[in-house]
């Protein structure tokens, strides 16, 4: 007998009882980005590798060691996306988007990195984005962080923390970047092998590490608010005004960086403590140099990544949601019943009855089964079709919640008006 193939290391499957839990967080997400005036766009899942050498940077850890890249028949190197921002300049570019006029779009979907697998963190791993360009001021970063408290607070999430820095202009990054340098270089002893690699091509990633040995240096380090220039200053004092109006709490960390070359001025994180170490549910921030490093004309953009996969983790962990009935009516039928008539009757009831979800009870099982499975199902009703029921064109209606409702023996039109009437 031969072995069962099983799933790669790092994918996952959602069964049913997960699945609802995705499509109820998909669409509260997507309502809301909608309900802010965002558009939905779609790109491929292969882009060109050189596409991400570009836009993410060479001397990241996404692009050194994360990416699943591979060649073509014809020898180009082709690579699964790793993250969404990239492929979205990539396409209001070539599709004309963004000439002379401003956008805000959102995707949902697969994202994918070679990391080593735990908690919170898939090599396949899902995420919505949203990608706003056009809008030079602050207030359209604000909006961004009202809209995803609007959806924390939707989605009944509770410890969710903001936090908020500023990387200041291209200019004040490469100032900071520089301190940065002369900083660890006189700690070299310290420093791990990952810090002393990233030294010269991405200092700023130092910050991010989770080495309790290099705790003291990094604490220690220059923070970049002793280096902003005056545009810099009024443009993260301006987010801060209209949140501060707003009622948005927040807390500035001087040390929360993106370690990707394109951001500038604001960036953030939401934060959860009820994930353990893998705790940011939501990142973003301002990317305005991004579309002219692609070939595009200097365009202000900014936005954020959300990954579902956590949000998802947490939802089902702290049972903050309870799971849905899969059918608002169960057809409960006799055996001996003809199962074209059964199949026809239930065909008229999802056309009489647009949007009816209802579960036909297939095979041979017993009324005793059949009912059991109703109540599984959640269903309001059940639909209960005999021999003498079918041969009198009557149909019982029982209430499987509501035990004050009697049974009740309605002919076709009247089995419809009650469905109406009664399902929620």
């Amino acid at each position: 007998m031969s072995k069962t193939v099983e799933r790669l290391r790092g994918m996952y499957d959602v069964t049913p009882d997960q699945a609802w839990v995705w499509q109820k967080l998909e669409t509260t997400v997507t309502q809301i980005l909608q309900q802010y005036g965002y558009q939905e766009i779609r790109f491929p899942i292969l882009e060109k590798t050189a596409l991400f050498h570009s836009a993410i940077g060479e001397v990241t850890d996404v692009v050194e060691k994360e990416m699943f890249t591979f060649d073509s028949r014809k020898g180009e190197s082709i690579s699964m996306r790793p993250e969404g921002t990239a492929s979205t300049v990539r396409m209001v570019l070539q599709n004309g988007l963004i000439f002379n006029d401003p956008q805000k779009l959102y995707y949902n979907g697969p994202m994918f990195r070679h990391e080593k697998p735990q908690r919170g963190r898939n090599r396949q791993f899902s995420q919505v984005g949203a990608e706003v360009f056009g809008f030079e001021g602050p207030d359209v970063d604000a909006e961004l962080l009202l809209m995803t408290c609007q959806m924390w607070q939707q989605l009944g999430l509770k410890n969710v923390r903001l936090e908020l820095n500023t990387l200041g202009t291209p200019a004040c990054r490469e100032n900071y970047r520089q301190v940065l340098i002369a900083h660890f270089e006189q700690h070299l002893d310290v420093l791990d092998e990952e810090a002393k690699k990233r030294l010269h091509s991405n200092p700023l990633r130092i910050l991010d590490s989770k080495n309790p040995a290099m705790r003291p240096v990094i604490e220690s380090a220059p923070v970049i608010s002793d280096h902003l220039n005056a545009e810099a200053e009024t443009h993260f004092q301006g987010l801060c005004d209209i949140l501060d109006a707003c009622g948005l709490d927040y807390q500035i960390n001087r040390k929360l960086v993106r370690g990707l070359d394109y951001y500038s001025h604001n960036v953030f994180e939401w934060i959860t403590d009820d994930l353990g170490a893998q705790g940011t549910i939501c990142a973003g921030g301002r990317y305005d140099r991004l579309v002219e490093m692609q070939g595009g004309k200097p365009t202000p953009a900014t936005g954020f990544a959300m990954g579902l996969d956590r949000l998802v983790e947490l939802i089902l962990e702290h049972q903050l949601w309870q799971a849905e009935a899969t059918a608002d009516v169960y057809l409960v039928r006799d055996k001996a019943v003809p199962v074209p008539a059964v199949l026809a009757l239930t065909e008229q009831l999802r056309q009489a009855i647009p949007g009816l979800r209802m579960t036909v009870s297939m095979g041979q099982a017993s009324f005793k089964s059949q009912f059991k499975k109703a109540d599984k199902s959640g269903a309001e009703f059940a639909i209960i079709i005999g021999l003498e029921e079918h041969e009198q064109q009557m149909f019982s209606v029982k209430a499987l919640h509501d035990r004050n409702m009697a049974q009740q023996q309605l002919s076709y039109p009247a089995l419809v008006s009650f469905l109406q009437q009664h399902l929620t």
